[in-house]
Order: C-alpha cells, then structure tokens, then sequence
C-alpha cells in the first residue's frame, strides 16, 4: 500500500468514525450489521464465475439446505456457496437492495431470504441457458 493509499484510508476511517459517533444506538447496530454484509461479500472485483457461460454443461448448484433460524446475512453466505458459479458482481446491486430493505427499513428476515433464494435461483437458471448457447 502506497503512502497515498494509506493516507487515503486514514482519511476514511477518521470520517466513518465521526458519522458513527453522531449516530444513534439503533443506526449504529444497523451500520455495523451493513458493513458485515459488505464484508462477507468479499471483493467483487476478484469474483468470477467458475465456469464461463457458452461452455457446454452447466454446474450445478450445491445442495445446501435453508436452516429453520437463519439471518439475511448467513442466508448470503449460504447462497453464495450454493452457486459458486454466478458473478457475484451481477447479484451485488440488487442483493444489497434486500439487504437494506431488511436493516434499515425493518422488513422480515424470512421476507428478504425468500426474494434472495428466488434472485440467486433466477440468476441461475439464466446462467445456465447462457452455458447451453440460449437466450438469456
């Protein structure tokens, strides 16, 4: 990290801190549980889909079960291993947007997990017609 980047990232720091202070108990809890989200999406500029669409065969999904008690943030990582293969890129938008809707708007976990696993399984089934050489 260059000594510009690091300044950079101290600027940012010291302004993320300043707007944390200011906010309430709640916001903060809601922050917090914004930036873990972001956090376990991991970088997205490194995702990429692990098998390239036109390729013939498409992999299938991992059978991972939904658990009875889930958060919307374990049910991302849970869907992000069930489909290794989508860019995460194309689903960060509008899993992001359901993510928020549920922390700062206070929609029902079980609400927003259920669009989730319908995103992720859309995301999917035009994935696997981009494998097959059909229209997505």
């Amino acid at each position: 990290m260059s000594a510009t980047d690091r300044d950079d990232a101290e600027a940012l720091q010291a302004r993320l801190l300043a707007l944390f202070r200011r906010l309430t108990a709640t916001d903060r809890q809601a922050l917090l549980r914004f930036a873990e989200f972001l956090a376990a999406q991991g970088p997205v500029e490194a995702s990429s889909p692990a098998k390239a669409p036109g390729g013939g065969t498409p992999e299938p999904p991992c059978d991972i079960p939904r658990p009875a008690q889930e958060s919307v943030i374990q049910a991302l990582r849970r869907l992000a291993k069930t489909y290794p293969m989508l860019d995460r890129r194309e689903l960060l938008a509008p899993s992001s947007e359901l993510v928020t809707q549920h922390m700062m708007y206070g929609r029902a976990a079980e609400e927003v997990i259920d669009e989730l696993e319908r995103l992720y399984r859309e995301h999917y089934e035009a994935y696997r017609k981009r494998c097959r050489g059909e229209e997505a």
